[in-house]
C-alpha cells in the first residue's frame, strides 16, 4: 500500500525493535518461529518482577508485529478485493502464519502462567491480562486450529461475494453503497425502485451465501465441542472475553429493549406513515425526511467530507484535531466507494506502528458523516492508549471500544454545522441521527436473539432460519409492511456481515450505545468535563475490567430496563425537541 513507506520511517523513529530487528518479512514464518523460541527459552530463568515486565514487553513486541503484518495484508485485500494476489497474500498469513502463531501462545500462556515471578509482580497491572491468559490456556484445543482457518477462509469468501455486487441504474454500475442516497429520495417510486434494485442483486447471491454459511454452522458447533462447551453461543462468549455478563444477560437485554424501545420504534413508525401521507410503511419508506424535504446531502467528496470531520474535531477538542491530522498526513484513509472494494467501514489498528487505520465507502450521504465519526472514535481510542506497553492493553474490550466511537458521534452531532450552513438541515442531520439509534437498538436484539437461535439449534435448516429471522422482526420491528416482499425479506439477514465474519459481535454495541447515551447526556450539561473523562478513560485501553473503564468515563456498565428507561425518555424528549 501506498502509506507503508511512512508508517515504517515512523516505526524506526517511536518504537524501535528490539527482539524482531533482524526480520524482514513477518509473513515469513521462518523468521519468525526463532523469536517464540528464544522467549520460550529465557522464561524459565525470569525470576523478578521486573525480568517478568520486560519478557511480556518482548512478546508483545513480537505478537504486534505479527498482527500488523496480517492487518496490512487484510486492509490491501477489502481495499481491492478483486485482486487475487491481495487475496493470496492475505490467505497466506491465514493458513500458514495464525495457526502456528496460535499453537505458539498456548505454549508462551501456559509458561508465563507456571512462572513463579508472577507473584512478586504488580498484581493489579496484570490482573486484566492474566484472566486472558488464564482464558486462552483454558479454550485452546489444538485440533481446533484447522477449523477456524477454515472458518476465516469462508469468511474471505464472503467477503468476495459480497464486494463484487454491483447495482445497474441509470445505466451506470454502482456499488450497493452508492445506492443509498437513493433511498432518500422524495419521489417514492425511486426510492422503491432502488430498494428493489439492491435487495434483488443480493437475492442473486442466496444459495451461494447459504451455502456458506451452512458450512459455517457446523465447522464452530465442532470448535465448540472441542473445546467442552454445550453450544458455540456459550463458547464465543467465553472466547470474546466476557467476564462482567453471561449469555442469560445478552437474552434479558433483548427483553429489555423489546419493553423499552420497540414501543417508542413503533411509535416513530406510526408518525412516518402519517407524514409521509401512505397507507402502509414499506422498506423503502424508512430513510426518506419524512416531512418530505429532500435528502440530505453533506459533502461530494471524499475529500470534503475528510475535511468536514477535521473540522468537527477541532472545534472539540484540539488533541483529537492533532491525531486525525496524523492519520491524514500518514496515509490512513480509504474513504470512497468503488467497484472491488469490500462493503461497510471499519478501523484497524497497525499494532506495531501504534496508528489507527479508517476504511468505509462513502456515498455522500449523512450517514457517511456519522460512520466517518464513528471510526474516527475508534481511531482515537487506538491513539490514545498507544502508550500502553503490551499489546493484550492497547485495545478495550467491544463493549467499552464501541463506547468510544458511538459517543464520538454524539459529540460530533454537536458540531454538525460543519457540513449544514442551514439550521434547519443542522437540526434533520440531529433528528435522524437520534432517530437511528432508536432503530439500531431493535437490530440489534434481533441479530443478536437471530445467532443464539442459530447456535443453540445447529441442525436447523436454512428454510428454519430464514423463519427464525421473519418471526424476530415480527418481534422487534413493528409497524412495516413487507407484503409481496416476502422472499426478500426472508433473506434480509445476508447483509448483516458479523453473521458471517465475527459471530456474536453485535450485543456489544447495544450495551456500548447505552454507555455513548450517558456521555451524550454528561456531554449536554458539561462538554468539556465529558471529553475530559472520555478520553482519560480511551488511555485505558484495555487495561481495566470493563465496569473500570466505564466508570473511569463517568458512566455505569449496566444494560438494565433501570438504565435503559430514563435514556430511551431523554431520547424521546429530544426528538420532540427536534420536531
Amino acid at each position: 500500500m501506498e502509506q507503508t513507506l511512512t508508517i515504517k520511517a515512523q516505526r524506526a523513529r517511536e518504537f524501535p525493535r528490539t527482539l524482531t530487528r533482524a526480520v524482514t518479512d513477518f509473513g515469513d514464518w521462518d523468521q519468525i518461529e526463532p523469536l517464540f523460541q528464544q522467549l520460550a527459552e529465557e522464561i524459565p530463568s525470569v525470576q523478578t518482577a521486573e525480568q517478568l515486565s520486560a519478557w511480556l514487553i518482548a512478546q508483545s513486541e513480537l505478537d504486534a508485529a505479527i498482527d500488523e503484518e496480517i492487518a496490512r495484508r487484510y486492509i490491501a485485500m477489502t481495499c481491492q478485493t478483486d485482486d487475487p494476489e491481495r487475496e493470496k497474500a492475505y490467505l497466506h498469513c491465514v493458513e500458514h502464519v495464525l495457526p502456528r502463531v496460535k499453537t505458539w501462545h498456548d505454549r508462551m500462556a501456559r509458561l508465563y502462567l507456571e512462572n513463579p515471578a508472577r507473584e512478586r509482580a504488580d498484581r493489579r497491572w496484570l490482573e486484566v491480562h492474566d484472566r486472558v491468559a488464564q482464558n486462552q490456556v483454558k479454550l485452546f484445543r489444538e485440533a481446533n486450529i484447522p477449523l477456524q482457518t477454515e472458518d476465516t477462509k469462508l469468511s474471505t469468501e464472503y467477503q468476495k461475494v459480497i464486494g463484487a455486487m454491483m447495482a445497474q441504474w441509470e445505466g451506470e454500475e454502482k456499488t450497493l453503497q452508492q445506492m443509498a442516497p437513493y433511498m432518500e429520495e422524495t419521489d417514492r417510486s425511486t426510492r422503491e425502485a432502488a430498494w428493489r434494485r439492491v435487495a434483488e442483486r443480493r437475492f442473486e447471491d442466496r444459495e451461494r451465501l447459504n451455502e456458506l454459511f451452512d458450512q459455517m454452522v457446523p465447522i464452530r458447533d465442532r470448535i465448540a465441542s472441542n473445546a467442552e462447551f454445550d453450544s458455540y453461543r456459550d463458547y464465543q462468549h467465553q472466547a470474546y472475553d466476557r467476564f462482567d455478563y453471561t449469555p442469560a444477560d445478552c437474552v434479558r437485554f433483548q427483553e429489555s429493549i423489546e419493553q423499552e424501545v420497540v414501543p417508542l420504534l413503533a411509535e416513530l413508525r406510526r408518525r412516518r406513515r402519517e407524514q409521509l401521507g401512505v397507507e402502509t410503511l414499506r422498506p423503502w419508506d424508512l430513510q426518506v425526511d419524512p416531512e418530505g424535504k429532500p435528502p440530505l446531502h453533506p459533502f461530494a467528496t471524499a475529500d470534503e467530507l475528510s475535511d468536514g470531520c477535521a473540522e468537527i474535531f477541532a472545534r472539540l477538542d484540539p488533541r483529537l484535531a492533532r491525531h486525525y491530522g496524523t492519520m491524514r498526513e500518514q496515509g490512513l484513509l480509504d474513504l470512497e466507494s468503488r467497484k472491488g472494494k469490500a462493503p461497510g467501514g471499519y478501523q484497524y489498528t497497525l499494532d506495531e506502528v501504534r496508528l489507527p487505520f479508517i476504511f468505509m465507502n462513502a456515498a455522500g450521504t449523512n450517514r457517511d458523516v456519522v460512520t466517518l465519526l464513528h471510526e474516527g472514535g475508534h481511531a482515537f481510542h487506538a491513539m490514545g492508549s498507544r502508550d500502553q506497553s503490551l499489546l493484550v492493553y492497547r485495545s478495550a474490550p467491544t463493549e467499552f471500544s464501541e463506547v468510544a466511537s458511538m459517543a464520538m458521534e454524539l459529540f460530533g452531532m454537536s458540531r454538525i454545522e460543519v457540513f449544514y450552513q442551514d439550521p434547519d438541515q443542522a437540526r434533520r442531520a440531529r433528528r435522524r441521527h437520534l432517530r437511528e439509534m432508536i432503530t439500531l437498538f431493535p437490530w440489534i436484539a434481533t441479530v443478536d436473539a437471530f445467532q443464539h437461535w442459530i447456535y443453540l439449534n445447529p441442525d436447523h435448516s436454512a428454510q428454519q432460519r430464514d423463519d427464525r429471522w421473519v418471526e424476530l422482526n415480527e418481534r422487534f420491528s413493528p409497524g412495516l409492511d413487507h407484503s409481496g416482499l416476502e422472499d426478500l425479506h426472508r433473506a434480509g439477514w445476508h447483509r448483516q456481515l458479523h453473521v458471517f465474519q465475527c459471530p456474536f459481535y453485535y450485543v456489544e454495541y447495544g450495551i456500548a450505545q447505552l454507555g455513548a447515551l450517558q456521555l451524550w447526556l454528561r456531554f449536554r450539561e458539561e462538554p468539556a468535563r465529558a471529553l475530559e473523562d472520555y478520553l482519560a478513560a480511551l488511555a485505558l485501553g484495555g487495561s481495566r475490567p470493563l465496569p473500570e473503564l466505564f466508570k473511569t468515563a463517568g458512566i455505569r456498565f449496566d444494560f438494565s430496563p433501570q438504565t435503559l428507561r430514563p435514556i430511551m425518555q431523554a431520547v424521546g424528549e429530544e426528538l420532540e425537541r427536534l420536531g
